[in-house]
Protein backbone atom coordinates (compact mmCIF):
# COMPACT_ATOMS: atom_id res chain seq x y z
CA UNK A 1 0.00 0.00 0.00
CA UNK A 2 1.07 3.36 -1.04
CA UNK A 3 -0.09 6.29 0.16
CA UNK A 4 0.48 9.95 -1.31
CA UNK A 5 -0.47 13.25 0.88
CA UNK A 6 -0.76 16.55 -1.23
CA UNK A 7 -2.93 19.90 -0.16
CA UNK A 8 -0.85 21.64 2.12
CA UNK A 9 0.52 25.17 2.11
CA UNK A 10 0.44 28.21 4.28
CA UNK A 11 -3.13 30.07 5.64
CA UNK A 12 -3.91 32.70 7.52
CA UNK A 13 -5.42 31.99 10.85
CA UNK A 14 -9.64 31.37 10.19
CA UNK A 15 -8.66 29.80 6.63
CA UNK A 16 -9.21 26.26 5.05
CA UNK A 17 -7.01 23.41 3.74
CA UNK A 18 -8.01 19.94 2.43
CA UNK A 19 -5.84 17.77 2.61
CA UNK A 20 -5.66 14.77 0.02
CA UNK A 21 -4.37 11.56 0.47
CA UNK A 22 -4.83 8.68 -2.76
CA UNK A 23 -3.80 5.01 -1.82
CA UNK A 24 -2.27 2.42 -4.34
CA UNK A 25 -4.35 -0.73 -2.93
CA UNK A 26 -7.96 -1.36 -5.04
CA UNK A 27 -9.68 -2.66 -2.14
CA UNK A 28 -9.66 -0.80 1.30
CA UNK A 29 -12.96 -2.65 3.01
CA UNK A 30 -10.91 -4.04 5.92
CA UNK A 31 -9.16 -0.99 6.57
CA UNK A 32 -9.51 2.07 8.80
CA UNK A 33 -7.89 5.65 7.65
CA UNK A 34 -6.50 8.37 9.33
CA UNK A 35 -4.97 11.66 9.29
CA UNK A 36 -2.21 12.16 12.23
CA UNK A 37 -0.53 15.43 12.65
CA UNK A 38 3.29 16.33 13.71
CA UNK A 39 4.54 19.54 15.27
CA UNK A 40 8.08 20.46 15.73
CA UNK A 41 8.99 19.26 19.28
CA UNK A 42 6.06 17.12 19.99
CA UNK A 43 4.72 13.38 19.30
CA UNK A 44 2.82 12.34 16.19
CA UNK A 45 -1.02 13.18 17.12
CA UNK A 46 -4.40 11.48 15.80
CA UNK A 47 -6.41 14.05 14.15
CA UNK A 48 -9.24 11.66 12.58
CA UNK A 49 -10.23 8.51 11.40
CA UNK A 50 -12.71 6.79 9.23
CA UNK A 51 -13.41 3.61 8.21
CA UNK A 52 -13.16 2.46 4.52
CA UNK A 53 -16.08 1.01 3.95
CA UNK A 54 -18.50 3.28 5.51
CA UNK A 55 -20.12 4.12 8.87
CA UNK A 56 -18.38 6.12 11.87
CA UNK A 57 -15.82 8.80 12.21
CA UNK A 58 -13.47 10.09 14.91
CA UNK A 59 -11.93 12.89 15.81
CA UNK A 60 -9.49 14.11 17.93
CA UNK A 61 -11.73 17.04 20.32
CA UNK A 62 -9.58 20.27 19.15
CA UNK A 63 -10.67 19.72 15.70
CA UNK A 64 -14.16 18.69 16.22
CA UNK A 65 -16.54 21.07 14.54
CA UNK A 66 -13.82 22.29 11.94
CA UNK A 67 -12.15 19.26 10.47
CA UNK A 68 -14.08 16.52 8.19
CA UNK A 69 -12.85 13.61 6.80
CA UNK A 70 -13.75 11.70 4.42
CA UNK A 71 -12.79 9.28 1.52
CA UNK A 72 -13.92 9.18 -2.23
CA UNK A 73 -14.42 5.12 -3.24
CA UNK A 74 -13.77 5.64 -7.29
CA UNK A 75 -10.24 7.81 -6.42
CA UNK A 76 -8.83 5.69 -3.75
CA UNK A 77 -8.67 9.05 -2.00
CA UNK A 78 -9.20 10.12 1.78
CA UNK A 79 -9.82 14.22 2.41
CA UNK A 80 -9.41 16.18 5.38
CA UNK A 81 -11.40 19.09 4.62
CA UNK A 82 -9.84 21.87 7.46
CA UNK A 83 -11.98 25.32 8.35
CA UNK A 84 -10.97 28.08 10.91
CA UNK A 85 -7.82 26.94 11.45
CA UNK A 86 -5.44 27.97 13.50
CA UNK A 87 -1.62 28.76 14.16
CA UNK A 88 -1.87 25.59 16.84
CA UNK A 89 -2.99 23.76 13.95
CA UNK A 90 0.73 24.00 12.07
CA UNK A 91 1.93 20.88 11.58
CA UNK A 92 3.00 17.82 9.39
CA UNK A 93 0.17 16.69 8.47
CA UNK A 94 0.20 12.39 7.28
CA UNK A 95 -2.37 10.15 6.34
CA UNK A 96 -2.47 6.28 7.43
CA UNK A 97 -4.20 3.13 6.90
CA UNK A 98 -4.41 0.40 8.95
CA UNK A 99 -6.50 -3.16 8.71
CA UNK A 100 -8.85 -4.71 11.42
CA UNK A 101 -8.34 -1.80 13.80
CA UNK A 102 -10.70 -2.47 17.18
CA UNK A 103 -12.38 0.51 17.74
CA UNK A 104 -10.18 1.63 20.91
CA UNK A 105 -7.56 1.45 19.28
CA UNK A 106 -8.05 3.92 16.46
CA UNK A 107 -6.09 7.00 17.75
CA UNK A 108 -3.38 5.51 18.32
CA UNK A 109 -0.36 5.13 15.48
CA UNK A 110 1.07 2.04 16.66
CA UNK A 111 -2.22 0.80 14.74
CA UNK A 112 -1.55 2.03 11.49
CA UNK A 113 0.79 -0.11 9.30
CA UNK A 114 1.07 2.43 6.36
CA UNK A 115 1.90 6.08 6.31
CA UNK A 116 2.59 9.13 3.51
CA UNK A 117 5.09 11.51 3.29
CA UNK A 118 3.50 13.98 5.14
CA UNK A 119 1.99 17.49 3.97
CA UNK A 120 3.04 20.77 5.93
CA UNK A 121 0.34 23.21 6.94
CA UNK A 122 1.21 26.26 8.03
CA UNK A 123 -1.63 28.74 9.73
CA UNK A 124 0.03 32.14 9.81
CA UNK A 125 -1.66 34.30 12.82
Amino acid sequence: VQLQASGGGLVQAGGSLRLSCAASRRSFNSYYMAWFRQAPGKEREFVAALKWSGGNTYYTNSVKGRFTISRDTAKNTVFLQMHSLQPEDTAVYYCAAGERIIVSSVTSPRSYDYWGQGTQVTVSS
